[in-house]
């Protein structure tokens, strides 16, 4: 996916044109703790008038998200999409879930998914364990 900024021709400038700040509307930590790197947040697919009408008032990259919600994705996803920082990134998705557009899933723990890691990932994490 191609960065908004894409396109701009300004030499002078060193990053974004529009701080992440100012998407955030100033905000500079979610108001969510349950959102982590590996949360699974998935649009809702039958919006009412309601909601429609709130997400056309919304930042670009609120709307963008949604779009790419369609189908589960990881907040370290949706970020990389976006091209933002997590952390920015967490605050839009805060944002989505309270206004009921998105649903967000913790991921689940391998009790959780009945089953246990493979002994090879086990022994790979031990041996790079060691190596350090």
């Amino acid at each position: 996916m191609k960065h908004w900024t894409e396109g701009f021709d300004d030499d002078d400038a060193d990053g974004p044109l529009v701080r992440p700040y100012t998407i955030t509307g100033g905000r500079t930590a979610p108001e969510r703790d349950d959102l982590t790197l590996i949360t699974l947040v998935t649009a809702i697919a039958e919006l009412s008038s309601e909601t429609r009408r709130r997400l056309r008032r919304m930042q670009p990259e609120h709307r963008t998200i949604c779009a790419l919600c369609k189908r589960p994705l990881a907040v370290a996803e949706v970020a990389s999409a976006l091209n933002l920082p997590v952390s920015v990134t967490k605050i839009l998705i805060g944002d989505l879930i309270e206004n009921g557009q998105l649903r967000a899933r913790p991921p689940l723990t391998f009790a959780q998914a009945g089953g246990f890691p493979d002994r090879a990932i086990l022994e790979a994490v031990r041996d790079g364990l060691r190596k350090l």
